[in-house]
This record gives structure tokens, C-alpha cells and sequence, in this order.
């Protein structure tokens, strides 16, 4: 007996690639298991291309010699933020991001426009709201950006900064202000 998958569009999250890098093919498959839209920008396109993988937004490259049925956007700003706010424009509700570093200036302030995981070649960041809550097995990793006025339980710190679970069970974060990142490694 076969199952079928039906994904009725904008369910899955968005794909925008900023920078591939040396990111891992078998968790670039996964993402792109769902068949999600796909952006990438002009600077990726060739390389993404070349892996026969289906483009649908092109952002900021040019436009010659683009597969068929794919949608270019332009826009005056950097790539990122002309993906990102495409995609809130046309009501995608989340977008995974690939890219090379996670650089903390360049992604806040979408968190409230968009659910945003951002993926690096060793970590996956993502924003929190206070009280933000998660199981997780003993020995799990966090590295926290921004705030550090927060109560955290169930997590020790170490000299590195990085937050490590204490037993396994539930891990919650409380802070007031705007939401934080949290970075956990890929495994």
C-alpha cells in the first residue's frame, strides 16, 4: 500500500538559499523533501542549478538563462531582506535559510514577520518568545544571541558560553523584551 502526500501550498516552509557553502547535501535533501518553494539568489543560482534542483525565485540575478517557470525579484537591498520580505508579501507564513554564518544583526527584526530557522554548516538558530519550551535529552547544546537577562531551567553554562542540558526532560527560557536566537548544533 503507497501513501500520498498532499502539501497544500505555504504549508511547508519556504527555502531561500543565501550562501550553500559546504552545507550537508543529506540535510539539504531533507529540506527540500516537501518540494518547498525554493529561492536563491543570483550569486547560488548556477551552482543550485547544477545539482538539478528546481529554482522558483530568482532574487537579484539576472535573467538571462533562467530555467522555465522561474520568477525573478529585484529589489534595492541586500538579497536576504529582499527574499525574506517577498515572501512575507506573499503570506508565507515560514522559511528555512541557508546560509554561511548566522549573523544576528541581519535577521532580527523579521521574527515578527515570518517563523524563521536559519541553517549554518554546524547549527541550526531560531527565535524564542519568553517562555519558549522544549524537551530535550541530557547533554543537549544551546548558544543564546542577544538577551542575556534570562531565566533559563533545567540548563548549566559553561566557560564557552554554551548552555547545556541538565537532565532530560523539558528545558524552558523566560526573559522580557523582544524575542532571542537560540543556536542548537546539527547533529
Amino acid at each position: 500500500m503507497s501513501s500520498h502526500h498532499i502539501v497544500k501550498e505555504k504549508q511547508e516552509p519556504a527555502l531561500y538559499i543565501d550562501e550553500l557553502g559546504n552545507f550537508n547535501e543529506e540535510l539539504l535533501g531533507q529540506l527540500l523533501e516537501w518540494s518547498p518553494t525554493l529561492l536563491v539568489n543570483g550569486d547560488n543560482y548556477d551552482k543550485i542549478r547544477s545539482l538539478g534542483i528546481k529554482v522558483d525565485v530568482l532574487v537579484n540575478g539576472k535573467e538571462a538563462d533562467i530555467q522555465e517557470d522561474t520568477k525573478v525579484i529585484q529589489g534595492p537591498v541586500d538579497d536576504l531582506m529582499v527574499a525574506i520580505n517577498h515572501l512575507y508579501e506573499e503570506k508565507f507564513p515560514a522559511v528555512n535559510v541557508i546560509t554561511r554564518k548566522f549573523d544576528l544583526e541581519k535577521f532580527a527584526g523579521f521574527e515578527d514577520k515570518i517563523n524563521l530557522v536559519v541553517f549554518t554548516e554546524k547549527a541550526k538558530h531560531y527565535p524564542i518568545k519568553s517562555g519558549f519550551s522544549v524537551w530535550k535529552p541530557a547533554g543537549s547544546e544551546f548558544l543564546i544571541h542577544g538577551n542575556r537577562y534570562l531565566e533559563v531551567t533545567n540548563l548549566t553554562q559553561n566557560e564557552d558560553e554554551v548552555f547545556e542540558v541538565v537532565n532530560d526532560g523539558f528545558v524552558e527560557f523566560t526573559f522580557s523584551g523582544q524575542p532571542i536566537y537560540i543556536s542548537e548544533p546539527l547533529s
